[in-house]
């Protein structure tokens, strides 16, 4: 019985890796490489299919009990999460228009600098000065790898960053918005109405900022029909990066959560290199290295503090 757990636990691990690493290098191919310059409309794309399909799991497959929103202000609080997630998404896919997957990974691990700058500004929490002191690391590398970056472009680089910042103020926002018992909700839940909430935010941003973006998209299927089937099978990757994430957190522990997703970022970066064939510098590569060091050291830092 423990053999056929462990094989589900790696299974469940591929199966995270897979559509991880699979929806970055899909969104990085789409977005630069078959020149589908529409990052808004691809994120409106995700959060439906994100919509549809967590509805299936939660309804009808009764994957996890369905929870309710019980109040106006629980509506807003959830409202005002997905507009930070939409602009994390957002920003992140405009980025991999300019960036390579590589360098787009290293600047996606200071998460845990703007993490602790979010919660110092707007809960006061303060952690020990050796968890701070680790974070040296985690900024000090980016700074190298943004150096030795052959493929550096600044709007992009500034466009990650932000993506990088709005994902780290989604978590923090989380965890003041919906922290009393009766709100909270978990992953696949929040997802469940998150997703809805951000195609009416992306909705107008697509078509004010990106006129006409439908029907491009079909005229391009004219010409080559793949364009459908990238963008159907990506979105539906970009919902099983929730499902797996939720299903790994709540068959691992807290402690193999965070060293696969330190492990989930360096396999992105050789990957993509391997795939992309994208030009590296050893100053690159070693800031990139710096700063994975930080995240270990920073995780183990606010594991003793606690």
């Amino acid at each position: 019985m423990k053999g056929n757990s462990r094989f589900f636990t790696i299974g469940l691990v591929t199966s995270w890796y897979s559509s991880n690493i699979g929806v970055l290098l899909l969104n990085k191919y789409l977005l630069s490489n078959y020149g589908f310059k529409y990052p808004i409309f691809l994120t409106m794309c995700h959060m439906t299919a994100c919509s549809l399909l967590s509805y299936i799991a939660i309804a009808w497959m009764k994957m996890v009990p369905m929870q309710t929103i019980r109040s106006r202000v629980q509506f807003f609080k959830i409202s005002a999460l997905s507009l930070v997630f939409c602009v994390s998404v957002v920003f992140g896919n405009i980025s991999l228009r300019f960036l390579p997957v590589s360098f787009n990974q290293a600047i996606g691990a200071t998460t845990p600098f703007f993490t602790a700058v979010f919660a110092y500004l707007m809960t006061f929490k303060r952690e020990a000065w050796l968890t701070y002191l680790t974070l040296v690391p985690v900024v000090t590398g980016v700074i190298i790898a943004s150096g030795g970056e052959p493929s550096f472009h600044l709007f992009g680089f500034i466009m990650c960053i932000a993506a990088t910042a709005a994902r780290a103020l989604k978590s923090v926002l989380q965890g003041i918005l919906l922290s009393s018992e009766g709100e909270k909700l978990n992953s696949m839940n929040l997802l469940l109405y998150m997703a809805p909430i951000a195609v009416v935010f992306l909705l107008p941003a697509t078509l004010i900022m990106e006129e006409n973006v439908v029907g491009i998209t079909l005229a391009l299927a004219r010409d080559d029909i793949r364009i459908i089937w990238y963008l159907l099978f990506n979105s539906a990757l970009a919902y099983f990066v929730n499902l797996t994430n939720f299903l790994v957190t709540k068959h691992t522990s807290a402690l193999t959560l965070q060293v696969l997703g330190n492990a989930k970022g360096a396999v992105a970066v050789v990957v993509s290199i391997l795939i992309f064939r994208n030009p590296v510098s050893v100053t690159g590569m070693l800031g990139y290295t710096l700063t994975v060091f930080g995240v270990i050291l920073y995780s183990e830092a606010k594991k003793r503090s606690k």
